[in-house]
């Protein structure tokens, strides 16, 4: 995919942790031109991360979203190290993509700040821990923060960034700098809040989701069916306040307040969390399955990652009017 940034401005990365994250972080950086360093507690992780990236090239290939001398140059800009000192060496930006646990993180977090040159940025990309828990009054804690990507970031670019309350905020802006200046697109959020904003709104949605199933009101196929043909269509030129605004010719301030009523009763209907068992789970797999049929995941998964991107080079043709 095309970008319109001229390079990265830090030009050696290192990523510790390899799985499924990482390993997606390290295509990200690799892509946009950093020397990428990965390093994993498990050597053989990192083997299969280079694998998967190998593979993933691969295919861009034989579907012509990549061509072979500039993947021959990613997979160039990658090396693996068995070495957490020698992988951090030089990297003027840390990615930790380990395990979601906290103490793991703060283990990996310590090491890296006493192992870092002091003007190296150690962002985390954990999916919830507030950042003040992982670091504590660690030494560099002022150079530290969250940077958690959405799943695979090499293929969605939005990362939720967040300061602990003791981060340098130059640190803030350096970071938000630096993810630009690889493609992605870095919000920064004021605090902290458990889920983030993805997960929260994603949680919310998901919610209302199985409280139609489960209260017969729809199957699970009429449920995706109008996420995928009806609000996912707008929601990937706009987020809800934006296609408020155009849904009405004054804006933003006519659609809510024409349908401010409306709305108060949708929001007040809402019922609480539904049940969420075991049974239930097993009630929207079979629906998942009935509506997929035998079509391999890893097929959709490719469908999917393939067509995002698709979306977002007409995204880069045409981009939005505003900012």
């Amino acid at each position: 995919m095309k970008s319109k940034v001229r390079g990265p401005i830090i030009d050696t990365v290192a990523v510790v942790g390899t799985g499924v994250i990482g390993r997606s972080w390290v295509r990200v950086f690799a892509q946009a031109g950093c020397n990428a360093r990965i390093y994993d507690s498990d050597p053989q992780q990192t083997q299969k991360a280079l694998r998967w990236l190998e593979q993933d090239l691969r295919l861009d290939r034989k579907e012509g979203l990549i061509g072979a001398k500039a993947a021959a140059a990613v997979r160039g800009r990658v090396t693996a190290y068995t070495n957490l000192g020698e992988a951090v060496n030089g990297a003027g930006y840390v990615q930790e993509s380990g395990p979601e646990q906290l103490t793991a993180k703060q283990a990996v977090l310590g090491a890296l700040d006493r192992i870092a040159a002091s003007r190296t940025i150690l962002a985390s990309s954990t999916s919830g821990i507030d950042m003040n828990e992982i670091v504590g009054k660690l030494p560099g804690a002022h150079r530290c923060v969250v940077a958690h990507p959405i799943n695979p970031p090499h293929v969605i670019p939005v990362v939720e960034v967040l300061a602990g309350q003791n981060v340098d905020l130059s640190v803030v802006s350096r970071t938000c700098a630096f993810l630009s200046s690889v493609g992605q697109k870095p919000v920064v959020m004021k605090s902290y809040i458990a889920g983030f904003l993805l997960n929260r709104m994603q949680a919310a949605l998901v919610r209302e989701a199985i409280q139609l199933v489960e209260r017969g009101v729809a199957d699970v196929d009429a449920v995706d069916t109008t996420i995928r043909e009806g609000l996912g269509l707008r929601w990937a030129l706009m987020g809800p306040f934006g296609v408020a605004d155009t849904n009405a010719d004054g804006g933003v301030r006519e659609y809510y307040t024409r349908f401010r009523d409306s709305y108060i009763e949708f929001m007040n209907d809402l019922a609480s969390t539904p049940s969420f068992d075991d049974g239930m789970i097993e009630r929207l797999a079979l629906g998942t399955d009935a509506m997929i049929g035998k079509t391999k995941r890893a097929k959709i998964r490719r469908w999917r990652d393939r067509t995002i991107r698709r979306i977002r080079a007409l995204k880069d043709k045409d981009p939005q009017p505003w900012g």
